[in-house]
Parts: structure tokens; sequence; C-alpha cells
């Protein structure tokens, strides 16, 4: 039998949260080994298993695999989060796509100096409102149904529940005029394999403070 899923990355968020998060909800148990200082991403740079020299990198089935969105869709396939077929793939990747690109900004939010804050902070507002989560709430509205692509969870509800998470996290009142989201990251928080993951102790990573945004400065750049 196959061994547990091994992630490779910071103790931190990053692009990492994301995997873990699927793998979570997907009810996989995985181990993590934390890169924990410079030295560390060298020596798994000189051994060769990052072929692009980048974290994160997952060890599953058999292979070293890199390059977030590769593992994401990997793990969906593996686990069933992908669709039945190529319009409900094509849907779920064009969602994951630009939730993808709205949590970038979001998880890049503590890494900027403080004077430019209140700048992103309104952009992310704007963004969060006017062009992500309207078109999620339309989405959700235009079916009816309780997921966004067949009526069955897949990967872009997963992640769409995470960017909730981590929006709210800066922006308490994001989802106050969207009330299917609210539907939506209540029904997948209460999915058991989720609601675990969303307990204190487990492997979910918290917002960085600041001598944490210091050492993940300190080992990727």
């Amino acid at each position: 039998m196959a061994g547990k899923p091994v992630l490779h990355y910071l103790d931190a968020r990053g692009r990492a949260e994301s995997i873990r998060w699927l793998l979570a909800a997907a009810g996989v148990e995985f181990e993590e080994k934390f890169i924990t200082s410079k030295e560390d991403l060298q020596k798994m740079r000189n051994d060769g298993v990052l072929m692009f020299q980048q974290l994160p990198l997952v060890e599953i089935d058999g292979m070293k695999l890199v390059q977030t969105r590769a593992i994401l869709n990997y793990i969906a396939n593996k686990y069933n989060l992908y669709g039945k077929d190529m319009k409900e793939r094509a849907l779920i990747d064009m969602y994951t796509e630009g939730i993808a690109d709205l949590n970038i900004m979001v998880l890049h939010y503590p890494f900027l100096p403080p004077v430019e804050q209140e700048t992103n902070l309104a952009q992310i507002k704007d963004k969060t409102k006017n062009r992500y989560f309207s078109a999620f709430e339309k989405v959700l509205k235009s079916h009816g149904q309780d997921y966004l692509v067949g009526n069955k969870l897949s990967k872009a509800d997963i992640h769409l529940v995470e960017l909730i998470y981590n929006v709210e996290e800066i922006d308490p009142s994001a989802t106050a005029n969207f009330p299917l989201l609210q539907a939506l990251k209540t029904r997948i928080s209460n999915l058991p394999t989720v609601k675990k993951f969303l307990q204190p102790g487990s492997q979910r990573k918290p917002s960085p403070d600041e001598k944490a945004r210091q050492e993940i400065i300190k080992i990727l750049h």
C-alpha cells in the first residue's frame, strides 16, 4: 500500500495552503517536511528534486510533483473532485483560475510594507465585491444547486471556501451581500473532513505574524 503523501514546504501558508485544504477535504492524511532555512532549500535544489528550483513539492504515488496547479489537478483527479467530463473540468479550471487570481493578492497582503497595505486592501475589497465574489454568487444563483459545478463537490468549491476564509481575515464583511457564498461556506465547513481541518491543531496554517513573515522572507529571498 502506498504511503501517505508528503508535502515539502515552509511551515506557512503560501502556495502550499491550497494543497493542504484539498488533501484535507478529500480525507487524505499527509505528512509535512518543513523547509526551515535557506540551506534546506538549497540542498533540495542541489539534490535535483525540484525540477524548476522552487517549492512546493509533493511526493505522491511514487512521483515527485512540483508546480502548484499540477499538484492540485492530480489530487483532484485522484480523489474525484474534478468533475465528470471535459465540460465540467473546463468550468472547474476557469473558476479555480479566478479564485487563484484573488487569493494571490490576499496571500501577499501581509508581506507588503505598511504604507502599501491600505491601498492594497482597498483594491482587494473592490475586486472581491465587484469582480470575484459577485461572479461566484451569480454562478450559484444561475443553477440553484449546492455546488459550483454539476451539483457535486469539486476542487473549485474547496478553493473558493479557502479564499472566503482568507479574505474574511482582513475584511470580515466580505460576504455580507453574498448569501449564497455564505451558504456554500457553511456547507463546505460542515463536511466532516473540512470541519476537522478547521479545528485548532490541524495542519491548516495561520496568517503569518511579523516574526513569521521575516522568517519566510529570509528563506525564500
